[in-house]
């Protein structure tokens, strides 16, 4: 499965914001919207209004990552702004998981399902065939910058080996602490979408920085 980079813009410059979007149009594959609500997670990020506006400059696809209580309430809006692909944690949901997933689906968006490194990765086989993809945090969901837990690996390998046994071919997708001295090891593990937030906008060449995530030596 080929590598996609998504650039998460909550490490973004918010005074550049458009300067940065179309940056990551001639480069990445996808924009990665870290949507935090202050309850679910501690912070807060941003919500519609900034959506609103990178969708006015992307031209790649908006991978949106509900770090909220109720992501049900989400599922619409992020629909109509052109969202992509939409993701949220089963441990907001519990038992609602399958029914949002659906949800999300119905809305023309593909559906994901993220847990904290926390969270046992066998809690995600029961929507394997479901979700469209999975989301793998290698840090705990709310803030940016953090090292990468190198339990992570495990977790994808295990996760990788499960949806292939089932005879699946759902993406999983990595998030916390992803740079180019990890990203062999990740897409060997089993990930195929990194997303990326402090090794590509804190990089002297973003553009490059992207490059060497999706060709990891």
């Amino acid at each position: 499965m080929q590598l996609q980079i998504a650039p998460s813009i909550l490490s973004a410059d918010f005074a550049e914001l458009g300067r940065d979007i179309r940056m990551l149009n001639g480069c990445a594959d996808l924009i990665h919207l870290d949507v935090m609500d202050g309850s679910f997670v501690p912070n807060i990020s941003f919500g519609f209004p900034v959506i609103e506006a990178v969708s006015k400059i992307a031209t790649i696809p908006m991978d949106a990552h509900l770090m909220v209580v109720h992501p049900e309430r989400w599922v619409k809006r992020c629909a109509e702004l052109g969202v992509a692909m939409t993701s949220f944690h089963l441990e907001a949901v519990g038992d609602d998981a399958g029914k949002i997933i659906d949800e999300i689906k119905a809305n023309g968006m593909k559906a994901g399902l993220v847990i904290n490194p926390d969270i046992p990765v066998e809690r995600l086989y029961p929507y394997i065939g479901q979700a469209d993809y999975f989301l793998i945090m290698s840090v705990f969901a709310g803030f940016g910058g953090q090292k990468f837990i190198p339990e992570s690996l495990q977790r994808i390998k295990a996760l990788k080996e499960e949806i292939t046994r089932r005879g699946f071919d759902s993406p999983i997708e990595v998030d916390g602490g992803v740079n180019a001295q990890n990203a062999a090891a990740l897409k060997d593990a089993g990930a195929s979408i990194f997303v990326a937030g402090s090794s590509v906008f804190k990089a002297e060449d973003p553009s490059q920085a992207v490059a060497l995530l999706r060709n990891p030596q």
